[in-house]
């Protein structure tokens, strides 16, 4: 059985996420669009793996997901098959073979998301939909400052909206970058994996310490306690992308 490897770019403003609801492939998710094509096309029942769960109003420059099949169809006849049936806001950059063993969520090294936010007062007609429009100048010094709290690794489930879990909420996270261009600013996280809501929390918690309300070093309390309570606000999911993932 062959193993196909795809990368993906999608606009995520009117899907519900990334993972498909249920059974049915034909939830408005990206997964489930995806599924839906690629079962017509080879007539076989896929499944679909996605390096991540992208939640709804998140958007992706470059997932990547994998499947099997038994298809004959070469990546190129597969890659315009999608390209032709996909909706316009889902799109197929590649596709290739990959080894019997790739899986595109447990083989990922690193991930890179990218976070933007708006300048108060300055117009941004075009990029509107994809930026958090938030409202107050942000202290871009004590957010870089308190970024540095984020690197390395830490037990992160007071940054997250996980409940419960057995699993481990330890990540690494390698660097955070903040850039300030003329209309909006813009975060980078690079880590070797993220929480549920992790980076719209982290994010959030840097625009509470931007804006004054929350200190630098109340970071180092989050960690202590694992409260989320203690963390900020939870970032609205539109300036939120998927940058990148790395094997």
């Amino acid at each position: 059985m062959r193993n196909i490897r795809l990368i993906i770019e999608y606009d995520g403003s009117r899907y519900q996420g990334w993972q498909r609801l249920g059974k049915d492939s034909n939830t408005n998710t990206i997964q489930g669009k995806l599924e839906a094509v690629l079962c017509k096309m080879t007539g076989e029942d896929i499944n679909i793996t996605g390096s991540g769960r992208t939640d709804a109003g998140v958007h992706a420059y470059g997932q990547v997901a994998n499947f099997h099949t038994n298809s004959s169809f070469p990546c190129p006849e597969i890659k315009e098959y999608l390209t032709k049936y996909l909706p316009s806001d889902i799109g197929i950059l590649k596709v290739e073979e990959a080894g019997e063993r790739f899986h595109s969520r447990l083989n990922a090294k690193s991930k890179t998301y990218l976070y933007r936010i708006a300048l108060p007062g300055i117009p941004n007609v075009f990029e509107r939909k994809y930026l958090w429009q938030f409202p107050e100048p942000l202290d871009v010094s004590r957010m870089q400052k308190a970024a540095n709290y984020y690197i390395g690794n830490h037990d992160f489930k007071g940054f997250s909206s996980i409940k419960k879990t057995k699993k481990s909420t330890v990540r690494e996270i390698y660097s955070v970058s903040i850039e300030q261009t003329q209309r909006e600013i813009q975060i980078t996280y690079t880590g070797n994996g993220f929480l549920h809501n992790m980076v719209r929390i982290l994010t959030g918690t840097l625009v509470e310490i931007g804006r004054g309300t929350m200190k630098p070093e109340d970071i180092l309390k989050v960690y202590q306690t694992k409260d989320r309570k203690r963390a900020g606000i939870t970032a609205p999911p539109q300036g939120l992308f998927l940058v990148n993932v790395e094997y």
